[in-house]
Formats: C-alpha cells, sequence, structure tokens
C-alpha cells in the first residue's frame, strides 16, 4: 500500500530516460523499427582487453569482495590518470570506486547534505540529480541556463543562487542534455565566486574525453585553491562504453572520500570485483577514434534537425546529445492531436515516425527535445528522414 512507504519515495519522480527507453525496448520486442535516440549509451562495445580482464578475473576466481572503496590497484591508477590528463592530485586514498558514476553522485549528497541544505543546480540538468539531492535531504536551487547563455551559468546567476543554506554547487561538463562543454575563462570567472564562498563544488566529468573542437578543462584544475572543497566525478560507462559493468568513481578531499567510503559500506558494499579488474584494464585503452565518430554523427544530426521546420538546435561542443527547441511546432496537428508540449511532441514522433527522444520537462527545459546520437550513422540518416516526413505531415 502507498501509505506504507516513505515520504522520499513516494515523491521520486520515475526517470523519465528510463521510461523511455523501456517503452522503446518493448515495441522493438514487438518488431517495430524504433530508432532509440532516448537512452545516453554508446553503441560500441566494450574495449576488448577490458572485456578479457573482467573474464580473467571470473576465471580465475577473483571473485570476492574488495575493499569497499575498491581495489588500491584501481585507485591508484584512476589517481594516476587524474594526474596524468587533468592536472590534478589525488590520493588513493582520496578516490572512492562505485557502482556507476550515477551511484557516486548518491553516495555524494547523502554524505555532505542535511537536511534543508540547497545545491545549486544549472538548468538544463540531468533529471536524476534533482531527485538525488531530495532524496538526501536537499533542496534544489535551479538556475536557468537558456539558449542564449549556451546553456551555461554565468557568474553572475551563480552569485545570485548562493545563499547561507547552499552546501554545494554541481557542474557538468560536457553536459547532459545539451552538449555545453565550460570553456577555461567561463570557469575562471565562476571560480572567482566560488571562492568567496565556503561550499562544497561538484564535478560531473563523465564526459570529459567526448569533446569537440575545444578543449575540456575541470575547474579543478584551473583553481587549484578551491582543491579541498572540490569533488570530481568521472566513471567507466561512456568513454569506454561500459555502462552495464557499473563503475563509477569520485576524488574528493580526505575527509569527505573517507565519508563516503563509510557510507558506501553500509549500503552496497564494494563495486563488481569482475569489473574493477575490466576498469583497471580500460583506462590503458581509450581509442581517441570514437570521438571522431561521434563527431560525423552529431554534424549530420543537428544539421538534419535544422532543416527541419519549426527546429532550432545549437551546436553541442560535447557528449553525444543533441538538445533542439521544438517550441516553433507547437500549435500544430499531428492526426487530429495539438502538439502543446515538448512531451506531446515526444510522443507522436514515437508513434508515427519510431523516432524515440526525450522530453526536456524531464530536465528542467520545457519546449526541448533531447536526441542521443550515440547511434549507428546509418539511423542517425534514417532518423532525420523519418522526421523530414512527420514534419510535412504537421498541420499548422
Amino acid at each position: 500500500m502507498e501509505q506504507r512507504l516513505s515520504a522520499r519515495v513516494r515523491n521520486i519522480r520515475p526517470s523519465a530516460t528510463m521510461a523511455v527507453d523501456s517503452k522503446t525496448k518493448q515495441l522493438l520486442a514487438k518488431g517495430q523499427p524504433v530508432i532509440n535516440m532516448s537512452v545516453g549509451e554508446p553503441d560500441f562495445d566494450t574495449p576488448v582487453p577490458a572485456a578479457f580482464a573482467g573474464v580473467r578475473a571470473i576465471v580465475n576466481g577473483q571473485t570476492r569482495y574488495t575493499e569497499a572503496a575498491g581495489t588500491i590497484a584501481l585507485r591508484k591508477a584512476i589517481a594516476q590518470k587524474l594526474a596524468t590528463e587533468n592536472g590534478l592530485s589525488y590520493a588513493p586514498e582520496q578516490i572512492i570506486v562505485s557502482n556507476g558514476a550515477k551511484h557516486t553522485l548518491y553516495n555524494i549528497f547523502a554524505s555532505i547534505l542535511d537536511e534543508g541544505d540547497e545545491v545549486v543546480l544549472p538548468a538544463p540538468y540531468w533529471t536524476s540529480y534533482p531527485e538525488q539531492i531530495s532524496v538526501a535531504g536537499g533542496k534544489p536551487v535551479i538556475v536557468q541556463c537558456g539558449a542564449q547563455a549556451g546553456f551555461k551559468m554565468t557568474a553572475e546567476a551563480l552569485e545570485k543562487a548562493i545563499t547561507t543554506r547552499t552546501k554545494a554547487v554541481l557542474l557538468n561538463s560536457p553536459s547532459n542534455p545539451t552538449g555545453a562543454v565550460y570553456h577555461e575563462e567561463e570557469l575562471a570567472a565562476l571560480g572567482e565566486v566560488l571562492r568567496q564562498h565556503d561550499v562544497y563544488i561538484v564535478l560531473d566529468e563523465i564526459y570529459e574525453r567526448l569533446v569537440y573542437g575545444v578543449k575540456q578543462v575541470s575547474l579543478a584544475a584551473v583553481y587549484p585553491d578551491l582543491h579541498d572543497r572540490v569533488l570530481v566525478v568521472n566513471g567507466f560507462s561512456k568513454a569506454f562504453a561500459m555502462t552495464g559493468w557499473r563503475l563509477g568513481y569520485v576524488a574528493a578531499p580526505a575527509d569527505v572520500a573517507k565519508a563516503i567510503a563509510s557510507f558506501q559500506s553500509h549500503s552496497t558494499g564494494s563495486p563488481a570485483t569482475m569489473s574493477q579488474y575490466a576498469g583497471l584494464e580500460a583506462l590503458k585503452h581509450f581509442d581517441p577514434s570514437v570521438v571522431e565518430v561521434f563527431r560525423r554523427r552529431r554534424d549530420t544530426l543537428v544539421s538534419g534537425l535544422n532543416s527541419l521546420d519549426g527546429i532550432r538546435c545549437l551546436m553541442p561542443e560535447g557528449a553525444f546529445y543533441a538538445f533542439p527547441d521544438v517550441t516553433g511546432v507547437f500549435g500544430s496537428k499531428y492526426d487530429g492531436q495539438t502538439i502543446e508540449s515538448s512531451s506531446d511532441y515526444c510522443e507522436l514522433l514515437l508513434e508515427h515516425a519510431l523516432v524515440a527522444s526525450v522530453p526536456g520537462e524531464a530536465f528542467g527545459a520545457p519546449g526541448y527535445v533531447r536526441f542521443s546520437y550515440a547511434v549507428a550513422d546509418g539511423d542517425v540518416v534514417e532518423a532525420i528522414d523519418r522526421m523530414r516526413v512527420f514534419h510535412q505531415k504537421l498541420m499548422r
């Protein structure tokens, strides 16, 4: 019975991306040729050396519990990666490995937030951020960052959002859902504000390797003096196509890392041991050619979207999402149904064009739609062709 459930569970909104993905897979199971552009999952395979490392771990009996924070070998490798690739200095004891970056983020909020603490959250935002913050007792303070600002929070907007209740500020660059990347000068401006306020800074950099024509820079590297307040989140799902292995991590100040490890020890315990062996090997085998593949798909998709009547789309600089404005088709009708929201648009597009996408309402951005181009090149082209036919049938 619902009344027996906790308020925190009753108030959680289901993940919109997972809901669309589930409906899409049901249609696929019925033989419908749906192009699934709703979920953020690379269509590549896990690098073979990493996959074999996971298999070897199983065959060799390396299947027992590890330390709750992860194996020391993996944490040393992550610390080395952060030093050589990101210019960040962390001891292995400051690295906590979890069951995916999503789990890492929940651990963070559960470990740093007290009831009523505020977390500054730029919108558009990844759909799980506000839910995780709320479940941990915090309050998301949403800062709207429109297309005019490149979907990025300005220093002025950040200053206005910080209050005496602010416990943390969250930045996601490259961004899900917009693909926006904060440039070094933009991070420097934000850092100047953050210097003046004693708050945690949570940096979700899960898409850091997937940038196009720009340099990915971490705020933690731009302002080393903020090091004792910065938590850097990353993982293996996106760059290494290891979504199902469930492996993410955070690099954090020593006291916070210790708290997260303690919390994790009482919730999930250690991440899957074989996944950790796979991750250790994966760090040696990033394939930069995937960036060029995603760049090509991005260019095809964004060009195609902008060729459709009523659609406007900025060119994303990172991740693998396009986030077009679809308000130009509001008021149109398809088969007698009026499009009054991006949710209406996505439902009709899935039903009549068999293209799955996610409405912007899920990301705090009504009027927009997220399309993932982590699909085959041919599927990107086919999706645009189907959308073109769909738009031609809209009645204005």
